[in-house]
């Protein structure tokens, strides 16, 4: 897919974009990175992809945009589902953009009148875990909606288990694809990652941050692991709503009722975003191919900020090609990750992108979790999903695609903050390792698939 499109809706963050009107006439977007590609949002149902053909293209339904120049795309997208948002970013080093974890989302609690839905990979019963199960204990006794839902594999990281203590709290919980015996059940695959908390249907928290102390400062102001999580206002909350609901019924098989939806007016947004949820059924690639289709379509930078990163052969091609149009990629690593295996895979392959002027960084410790995608500095992902086959074929994701210029840039001034701590490495060091730690490497990369 050689061009990139989006049908976007808002977050915040000081910007200024085009109105959105009513009706199906053009609505104005000044957005570089769209206006290049052709791309116009006007009203309308649903979100189409103009092509020469009807057809579909990234999962959606594609029409005929005569109107366009020929390889341009047009995006229609109803002003319902055109979704502003605000969006505040937990995890940024600067106090004033962050109120802390757990204390945004414990806070988030505290305030829900309504509903709650929670969705986590790992949700550790440590201190943190508790002042969790007493906030959702504390919405229940208010009569608040509560559904919790846990991977049953990632609820294996902590002892005793958070599911056993929900159920002795009375809170409605479930397990995502429970491992057993009888009767048989033993998929270590095919997990949920995706973190969500929704609260009322109106606000929405996503990110990378599992529950636990990992995330929590020390008494010296350490952290174990250094991650981003962010909390959303605005329609795409009610995307984000909507996969926590498809999650609880394949669960559960019990269906939430639906809430009746809060307000989508929000003074002031500026951002365009969208849910895309990714995972090994109907959606199974889509967050892969959106990745790549945006890095087609960059002109000036690509910044990647990830834990684990064992791109698909098509994400390296999409790299090197971008690198040598003259495009900056930027790709930060940790140091040294949770996962050893997985460094030495990476490092099998990195003498691949490097050998085209695409530079990558090793970030110092605290071993760092974040998940960052920002094109242009104004097209970016944030979410739950890593660069590895795990999360783009195996696992159950989600990430928010936002497009916005202020948002952009603070991103892009925490990424180059990392940069400038960070250590490059070159061709040359790849190229010099040992013979014993490339064939470990090797080895490794031969079971990337599965890592």
């Amino acid at each position: 897919i050689s061009r990139f499109v989006s049908s976007l809706g808002g977050d915040e963050l000081n910007g200024s974009s085009g109105p959105v009107d009513s009706g199906n006439h053009l609505h104005t977007f000044r957005s570089p990175i769209l206006r290049r590609l052709g791309v116009q949002v006007v009203g309308g149902d649903k979100l189409a992809v103009g092509a020469q053909n009807e057809g579909t293209l990234l999962g959606v339904k594609t029409t005929p945009a005569p109107d366009l120049q020929a390889g341009g795309y047009h995006a229609k997208i109803s002003d319902r589902r055109v979704l502003w948002l605000r969006l505040l970013i937990i995890g940024l080093p600067d106090p004033a953009l962050q109120p802390g974890f757990p204390q945004a989302l414990l806070h988030g609690l505290q305030r829900a009148d309504r509903s709650v839905m929670l969705a986590t990979y790992i949700f550790r019963t440590d201190t943190t875990g508790r002042q969790f199960i007493s906030g959702l204990t504390d919405a229940a006794s208010r009569r608040v909606e509560v559904w919790v839902l846990i991977d049953a594999v990632g609820e294996l990281y902590s002892f005793p288990r958070a599911t056993r203590k929900l159920s002795k709290a009375r809170i409605p919980n479930a397990r995502f694809i429970p491992i057993s015996l009888i009767p048989p059940s033993l998929h270590l695959n095919l997990r949920n990652h995706r973190k969500i908390l929704i609260i009322d249907g109106a606000v929405g928290y996503t990110g990378g941050m599992n529950i636990g102390n990992q995330h929590v400062k020390d008494k010296q102001g350490d952290i174990a692991v250094a991650d981003m999580h962010f909390r959303l206002t605005g329609p795409v909350v009610k995307q984000l709503e909507q996969v926590f609901i498809e999650d609880w019924h394949f669960s559960t098989g019990d269906r939430i009722a639906k809430p009746s939806p809060p307000s989508n007016e929000i003074d002031g947004a500026s951002a365009w975003a969208r849910v895309i949820s990714d995972g090994p059924d109907d959606d199974l690639g889509k967050l892969g191919l959106v990745m790549e289709a945006a890095i087609s379509a960059a002109q000036h930078s690509v910044r990647i900020m990830t834990p684990y990163f064992l791109p698909t052969r098509e994400m390296i091609a999409a790299l090197k090609s971008a690198a040598l149009r003259g495009v900056k990629v930027d790709i930060v690593l940790p140091e040294k990750s949770n996962l050893r295996y997985v460094d030495w895979a990476t490092r099998n392959l990195l003498w691949e992108i490097l050998k085209w002027d695409v530079h990558v960084y090793y970030q110092p410790p605290p071993f760092a979790h974040t998940k960052l995608f920002v094109v242009d500095c104004e097209y970016m992902h944030i979410g739950s999903a890593n660069i590895d086959p795990r999360s783009l074929r195996l696992n159950f994701e989600i990430a928010v695609e936002i497009i916005d210029a202020a948002l952009g840039e603070t991103l892009t001034r925490h990424f180059d903050e990392i940069v400038s701590r960070s250590r490059q490495t070159t061709l040359t060091e790849v190229d010099e390792r040992s013979y014993p730690v490339r064939f470990r490497d090797s080895i490794a990369w031969l079971f990337s698939p599965y890592l």
